[in-house]
């Protein structure tokens, strides 16, 4: 990196601020419905978190049936998932930030402004496990065959996240002069004081959608042809290969962020994420040398849980179990009532 960073006047262009929310109420009212009184304001950042959503839905979707599974069981267990997943990524943000809301003149209220950026994707991950295990019992899909279709999906939700990132402007790395290097605009509280004007930042965010896209591909494309990733494997792949990206983009990114023992929480959170993929990777290949039986849980499929094993219902056994013994004697219809009239 050169010392004239004032003199940068390529690089990559940030997105025109009013990208990043639209006013849909006013939009009305300029259409001519003027009764519609209300101001709503869709953000950038929300599209592209819903957008990273449907994806991964309709990726683990494709997955989980190509296993077995009935067609969108998904959306059961994505229910919980997505909103317990949200919840935990934002509170994971702002306890990981707390100065931010403290000291904000709106108070601690700010908290909840999801829409103004802010969801940690390791609160997600915590809270949406939690979701996902909820989801499995309440449908009977086998935890690890759900998350092992996930894995790729929620790699290209990430991508879609990283991009709203983009639209606010936010989360952008040191400065650079690399031809690549991401114009922010003048104001921008995250730009530390006294750089000059026309200075370039690293892009982290496309470092990271492509480190992530890189990561599905080759999950997809190369590792499941090669090998059979089930019993929590393929996601013990994406855990190892975020924590790696993740942990060297997040060193260089300017925002701030509690640090304990000289290394960002971001960072320990990326350890913590490949020392949880690499034990899942070992103890499940230790544990299951053999397929899975099938995506759902013993006695939770469909055909399973259809089957009645009742002695008060009528089956085709019945007939064989009424049927009398070979030779002996059968009484006519109505027998067993007439001589119980003439012992009377």
């Amino acid at each position: 990196m050169t010392s004239d960073l004032s003199t940068a006047t390529a690089g990559l262009p940030s997105p025109d601020p009013a990208l990043a929310s639209f006013n849909l109420g006013q939009w009305l009212r300029d259409v001519g419905l003027a009764w519609f009184p209300w101001d709503v304001t869709i953000h950038a950042y929300a599209i592209c978190i819903l957008i990273g959503i449907v994806l991964a839905v309709l990726i683990t979707n494709h997955r989980l049936t190509k296993r077995g599974a009935e067609k969108w069981v998904v959306v059961d267990i994505a229910i919980p998932t997505v909103l317990l997943g949200i919840v935990g990524a934002r509170l994971y943000h702002v306890l990981t930030h707390l100065t931010d809301y403290t000291e904000d003149p709106r108070g601690i209220v700010s908290a909840l402004f999801v829409w103004e950026g802010g969801l940690a994707i390791f609160g997600s991950m915590l809270f949406g496990a939690v979701g996902i295990w909820l989801g499995c019992r309440w449908t009977g899909i086998r935890f690890w065959s759900f998350v092992d279709a996930l894995a790729p999906g929620l790699l290209i939700a990430q991508v879609f996240g990283r991009l709203g990132n983009y639209f606010n402007q936010e989360l952008f790395g040191l400065p650079t002069d690399l031809p690549w290097g991401l114009r922010i605009d003048a104001g921008n509280p995250a730009i530390p004081a006294g750089l000059p004007e026309g200075t370039l930042f690293h892009p982290t965010f496309l470092y990271e959608m492509i480190w992530n896209t890189a990561g599905a591909l080759i999950l997809i494309f190369v590792l499941e042809r090669a090998f059979r990733l089930q019993w929590g494997k393929a996601i013990g792949f994406y855990l190892i290969w975020y924590g790696i990206g993740r942990s060297v983009f997040e060193t260089i990114r300017l925002d701030a962020s509690d640090v304990y023992l000289g290394i960002r929480t971001n960072v320990w959170a990326a350890f913590a994420a490949i020392l949880i993929g690499t034990i899942i990777l070992l103890v499940q290949s230790k544990r299951h040398t053999g397929a899975e039986p099938g995506p759902y849980m013993a006695g939770r499929g469909p055909a399973e849980q259809g089957r009645v094993e009742s002695a008060e219902v009528y089956s085709d056994r019945d007939d064989d179990l009424d049927a009398p013994e070979q030779g002996s004697e059968q009484e006519p219809a109505g027998s067993a009532a007439d001589g119980a009239a003439t012992r009377r």
